[in-house]
């Protein structure tokens, strides 16, 4: 984000109004309303070097940190870079904090999962035993529960240390999943005195970056924590609970404070065009007071909202609306082509439909224990394929012998060392390692694309590298070779999971490529909550409820398009959150990204009821809404 003249900011009081809440001998904690694009992470640095400046030695001669806590390893990184890595702060997500304070307590953990697996198998066999029958496919999942939550509390004795990874899969017997460690952590806190201790000695400020989005047992433990340590303990919530789009937030955050926390609000968005922010605005003027201004100096913008048929060509719709984008914007970058054109979908598969790795990626997508690793890369099976397949090809292609010969060396199985020091003839062994990696390579002569079965075979039967684990089973076709494991322990350990792998084997390897492509964000694609806190020149918002096939948004519904169910109409009257109220608060984050022109590509099965209802919201001008189909000379 670009720097700007502080007289021209609205908002210049409100970071001397948060400062003053971090003096360690006066502590006040604080709710900051942060808007879209209002300079949030900006505020929260200058408070933060002030303090720096002002009380850094003082906390570090005391051992003590400043906390703050982010919602993306991208921010963690940002913010420590922004604060040049000093030591007077602990930058972090809430699953690396919550971890860092209770890793070490084993026995604390044990006594929780007792507890807690002993209640969960109970309440599972009183289920159980209200079914009828006991062969249908919820009674057999259940009784897979039993057996495997039963398991894991006989283990409990065994285990020496808990490990965990906050960025990954956590798939063994000694490993806590990533909701564990919140609720774990989240009890101590609240419940164990000398944890509450702790924390507020070796945190004085604990900072919340996205507070609305943030656990809401975690968030409701920091506010008993506040309220018993008050005099030596400040909490600062950065947040706008528009932007809350994940369902185990706490609601209202910002409603019911108590009387003596700071409530200081940022009105100005430094982002987006004076168009875009006028129709954030009234996207969420039925929702609270909040409104933002633009900066003076900021241009009109553009914002069109397109709508289609499900059944039309949605490459040729999506090409049409950049190439309409471009003319009524004047701006040649409007262009998919580009690569300047950030494509929010709703689903990661909408993606890899667009991008052209669907096939490889759906069968894992329904996996939920290789799920997190496929989204976020840390799967260590597919990253046999993107961290040693990828880019050992691509050095190939290249020419570059060098980077393939690194790559072989550290990866290589006939290249390790106690295998070179007890073999007769180590010269022979470099000819068997070079001509298993040109037979490899050879896979992608006169431009074919291998399967990902041929490669992993290849590999299998040259011995080049270590095969995954999770594809053992299938390198060799033969499938009852699968190694009895503990469902606990690795992903392979159910049929389902192997046949996802079998199905994702079956691919060309470009699917990786592409995949690789879209998971380092070298793609022009995003999903409406991954980009929240990000911003780009040029947005495309793609809706579709059909190809999402999610159940906790529905654009339909918030269109008119589509009737509320009973269940929503309750809801409503009960004064409950519903789908749309999800749904409008995702709208607002995806329209929010764009910085100078928005388009808003809409496939319903009743576009012109989607219009009628869009100029009756009074989101959109008449000349702003278009129905557009695949039909066009």
């Amino acid at each position: 984000m670009g720097e700007f003249n502080a007289g021209n900011d609205r908002d210049a009081g409100v970071d001397d109004q948060i400062f003053s809440c971090l003096n360690p001998d006066s502590p006040k904690s604080f709710f900051l309303f942060a808007g879209a694009g209002s300079g949030k992470t900006r505020s929260l640095v200058n408070v933060l070097t002030r303090f720096k400046e002002l009380y850094g030695e003082y906390f570090k001669l005391r051992r003590q940190k400043v906390a703050v806590i982010t919602y993306t390893n991208a921010a963690c990184d940002e913010i420590i870079h922004r604060l040049d890595y000093d030591m007077a702060f602990h930058v972090s997500t809430i699953h690396s904090f919550s971890w860092e304070l209770i890793s070490h307590l084993t026995s604390d953990i044990k006594a929780w999962l007792r507890i807690n697996l002993t209640k969960e198998i109970a309440e599972i066999a009183i289920a159980q035993g209200k079914s009828k029958n006991l062969m249908n496919k919820t009674s057999v999942e259940r009784a897979r529960k039993i057996e495997s939550k039963t398991r894991r509390l006989n283990s409990l004795p065994n285990i020496l240390r808990f490990t965990y990874n906050p960025n990954g899969d956590n798939l063994t017997k000694d490993s806590l999943n990533h909701s564990e460690v919140i609720a774990i952590t989240a009890d101590f806190i609240e419940n164990k005195h000398l944890m509450q201790d702790i924390v507020a000695c070796r945190f004085p400020i604990i900072l919340v970056d996205e507070s609305q989005d943030t656990k809401k047992d975690l968030i409701d433990a920091l506010f008993a924590l506040q309220k018993r340590k008050s005099k030596i303990f400040s909490l600062g919530l950065f947040g706008d609970t528009m932007q809350r789009i994940y369902s185990d937030g706490k609601e209202n955050l910002d409603k019911n404070l108590p009387t003596e926390w700071i409530t200081p609000s940022k009105v100005m968005n430094h982002r987006s065009n004076k168009r875009i922010i006028n129709l954030v605005n009234d996207i969420r003027k039925t929702v609270d007071n909040q409104i933002q201004v633009p900066r003076p100096e900021k241009q009109e913008g553009i914002v069109k909202f397109f709508i289609s048929t499900r059944d039309a060509n949605k490459a040729f719709i999506e090409s049409e609306v950049a190439k309409k984008m471009a003319i009524a914007t004047n701006d040649p970058l409007w262009s998919l082509s580009s690569n300047q054109v950030k494509m929010l979908i709703l689903e990661h598969h909408m993606a890899a439909r667009r991008m052209g790795f669907f096939e490889f990626f759906e069968p894992l997508y329904e996996q939920d224990k290789i799920k997190t690793g496929l989204l976020d890369g840390s799967n260590s099976t597919i990253g046999f394929f993107t961290r040693i397949i990828l880019p050992l090809i691509k050095a190939h292609q290249d020419g570059d012998k060098f980077t393939l010969a690194k790559i072989v060396k550290s990866h290589s199985l006939l290249l390790q060392r106690n295998k070179l020091i007890e073999s007769n003839d180590p010269s022979e062994t470099l000819k068997l390692t070079n001509r298993a990696c040109r037979d490899l390579c050879a896979l992608w002569n006169g431009n074919q694309d291998p399967s990902l079965m041929q490669i992993v075979r290849n590999i299998e039967d040259s011995g080049l590298f270590p095969i995954p684990e999770a594809l053992y089973p299938l390198a060799s076709n033969n499938v009852s070779s699968i190694k009895s494991l503990n469902e606990e322990d690795e992903e392979i350990s159910t049929d389902t999971t192997l046949k996802a792998w079998e199905r994702a084997l079956e691919v060309p390897f470009s699917q990786i490529v592409y995949y690789e492509r879209y998971l380092s964000e070298k793609s022009n694609f995003g999903t409406h909550q991954g980009v929240k806190g990000l911003e780009y020149s040029r947005v495309m918002v793609i809706i579709d409820d059909e190809e999402a096939k999610g159940f906790l948004f529905s654009y339909d519904k918030l269109f008119g398009s589509r009737e509320l169910s009973p269940g929503d109409q309750k809801n409503m009257d009960e004064g409950k959150e519903t789908g749309i109220d999800r749904t409008k608060r995702l709208f607002y984050v995806a329209c929010s990204r764009a910085k100078d022109s928005l388009a808003i590509v809409a496939y319903s099965d009743n576009p012109v009821t989607v219009k009628l209802n869009l100029l009756k919201y009074g989101w959109f001008k008449e000349s702003e809404v278009e129905i557009i189909n695949d039909k066009i000379a």
